[in-house]
């Protein structure tokens, strides 16, 4: 059973509220890590078969995390722009085909639609912010409509939205759902049969707390076939342990979206985090999360000239809260904060913080107290 002070051992006066960014790894991903760092010098690639199953037990840990219906739905990726980008490149446009998002997506799911302008896609933006966001989503799919893609928790408002209802919307229409996830995966439940999305993506490096470098993207198996390849090598082949074959195909499941070796360091330490957040359990990852979003809200909420730009009601809200302070500008106050060893990011209309399900409540506590001050400086 996990101990929060043994795995995440940070040092004493950091205030860390920055996982909407880059979260720390718990001890048990360093350990992972340092050990197979250690057998590489020692061994080599003696023991490479166990290496293996390792990357087979990320994989059915993303399986269980993302409720995906089977481990070959999944693939490996480096990071979250680059299944978004299998998305894009990888469906048959037509001139005329459009494609709806938000108008406060983060720029990964912004740019890669943009991209297809010279095929002739146009890209509809949504303000969320008009009463009721998944109605106005929605309401944007027109007849040419192809695809909605959305983040699933909006990286500066930290609005999270309705995807079941999103996803029914999308299939009543006849349209396919994207789900950028990284805001979500790891910081509450997500369900990719919940949702009826046709694609969803995210990083470790977040939520997950684990490395850069390596990501999940879910394809929907009927989908898999419609997108065109753009990458190809050994791994992504049905018969990818066959080198002396001179005939070839891209294999059935998901891999093939993994065109050479693998960042088998990353899933050494991605492994180990999700057996962290596995043993936790999500429903209390998602309490324990929730408690201290409510702790700062109050907080921040006490705070003379404190401003909030963030959802507040708990069904519209994951780790996310962004908040001004009157007579700062932001970059001013994002310097202070810094001075304090509270770590966050400045965001959007102001300072974004995200504590964890493990944020002990003194960093919080001590992060309202230095606002405080800074209010009555």
């Amino acid at each position: 059973m996990y101990a929060v002070d043994d795995e995440f051992p940070q040092l004493p006066g950091l205030r860390y509220l920055n996982h909407a960014a880059v979260s720390p790894w718990p001890q048990r991903s360093v350990d992972a890590v340092s050990q197979f760092a250690i057998e590489n010098a020692r061994t080599g690639a003696r023991d490479y078969a166990r290496w293996l199953q390792v990357e087979r037990r990320l994989r059915e840990r993303l399986q269980r995390l993302l409720n995906a219906p089977s481990c070959a739905d999944l693939a490996l990726v480096k990071n979250t722009s680059e299944a978004l980008s299998f998305v894009a490149f990888g469906l048959d446009w037509r001139a005329g085909d459009n494609v709806v998002i938000s108008d406060e997506e983060f720029p990964s799911n912004r740019i890669v639609w943009e991209a297809l302008a010279p095929l002739g896609v146009e890209v509809v933006q949504v303000n969320l912010h008009s009463g009721d966001a998944e109605a106005a989503l929605l309401a944007a799919c027109g007849p040419r409509t192809r695809l909605m893609a959305i983040s699933a928790v909006q990286y500066t408002s930290g609005l999270r939205l309705d995807l079941p209802r999103l996803g029914q919307g999308c299939q009543a229409r006849g349209v396919l759902l994207c789900i950028d996830a990284i805001q979500q995966l790891g910081a509450l439940p997500f369900d990719v049969q919940a949702s009826q999305c046709a694609f969803a993506m995210a990083d470790g490096h977040k939520w997950l707390l684990g490395p850069e470098g390596l990501g999940v993207f879910y394809c929907r198996s009927d989908l898999r076939p419609q997108l065109k390849l753009h990458e190809y090598g050994w791994h992504m082949l049905e018969q990818a342990g066959d080198y002396q074959r001179t005939t070839w195909e891209p294999a059935k499941s998901a891999r093939r979206f993994e065109c050479g070796s693998p960042n088998m360091l990353g899933a050494m330490a991605l492994e180990a985090s999700l057996s962290l957040l596995e043993e936790v359990g999500m429903c209390t990852v998602e309490s324990a999360l929730q408690e201290r979003m409510q702790w700062l809200l109050d907080g921040l909420r006490s705070i003379p000239g404190a401003h909030l730009h963030s959802a507040v009601a708990r069904q519209q809200r994951a780790g996310i809260l962004t908040f001004s302070l009157a007579g700062w500008q932001h970059q001013a106050l994002f310097e202070r904060l810094k001075e304090q060893q509270v770590v966050c990011a400045q965001r959007g209309a102001g300072i974004r913080l995200s504590p964890h399900f493990y944020t002990d409540h003194k960093v919080i506590d001590d992060t309202l107290r230095v606002l405080r001050q800074l209010a009555t400086a």
